[in-house]
């Protein structure tokens, strides 16, 4: 090999190489996500901030979107690698469409699928930073479920993510059933998105809620909810933290 093929050669492999860098720290992030289910489907929300560090940068980010027919999806981390989550969902459900076998991929297939993706990337040490929510109605069947960004899932009746697992799931524990009707649910996700509001730096006082039922998906526009910051706790926030740093 002469000098000009060696450094042909070397170049090629730093330009391979600088295509391979992986995203090792989330920059514009999305806070929490909260899914419930209730008497005739599957209810989410989220609210629209993207988060530039801890700089409340963009206030109009969806973070729910629909999958096929029967599911729903919504992501909080990375707002890019939820983007390519998306673009793969768009290519599984194409394809699963141009069989044209009259078959569609339902909300557990989709939340199988999102988990091996999440592991696979996590095993090749080039995570996608989203922890997801997947829910769905399919032959009069919900599913709700959850997958992190190194592939750990479950099903459950209402999950969360972020500082949703631990501020808002206490509520849903004590206050959700079964049967919940849909206005009965939408005033509990309120709820727990209005606490999330009051401890949590990354979320904003602009929210979305969205639907799934036999019928479809439905995303409603954004609004926000009424906030008191009065209450005592806000008012003297350093009460009895005398001595303290």
């Amino acid at each position: 090999m002469n000098l000009v093929e060696s450094n042909q050669a070397k170049n090629n492999s730093l330009i391979s190489e600088a295509a391979l860098e992986r995203t090792q720290y989330p920059y514009v992030t999305g806070t929490s996500v909260i899914g419930i289910k209730y008497k005739d489907g599957i209810l989410m929300a989220a609210d629209m901030a993207g988060s530039y560090g801890s700089t409340l940068r963009y206030k109009s980010v969806e973070r729910l979107k629909p999958v096929g027919k029967h599911s729903l999806v919504g992501g909080s981390g990375e707002i890019s690698d939820f983007q390519e989550i998306l673009r793969y969902l768009d290519e599984l459900i194409l394809y699963d469409n141009m069989w044209d076998d009259g078959n569609s991929l339902g909300p557990k297939e989709v939340h199988s699928y999102l988990t091996r993706v999440m592991y696979n990337r996590r095993n090749k040490f080039d995570p996608l930073w989203n922890s997801l929510i997947l829910g769905g109605v399919k032959k009069g069947q919900k599913y709700l479920g959850m997958v992190s960004m190194i592939g750990v899932h479950f099903e459950d009746d209402h999950v969360a993510t972020g500082f949703g697992n631990h501020l808002a799931r206490p509520i849903l524990r004590a206050e959700w059933h079964k049967d919940i009707s849909f206005e009965d649910g939408v005033k509990l996700l309120e709820k727990c998105m209005r606490v999330l509001l009051y401890r949590d730096r990354s979320a904003i006082n602009k929210f979305q809620i969205a639907k799934i039922t036999e019928e479809g998906a439905t995303i409603y526009p954004p609004y926000a909810l009424k906030t008191s910051w009065n209450l005592a706790a806000f008012q003297n926030p350093t009460a009895g933290a005398e001595g303290s740093w």
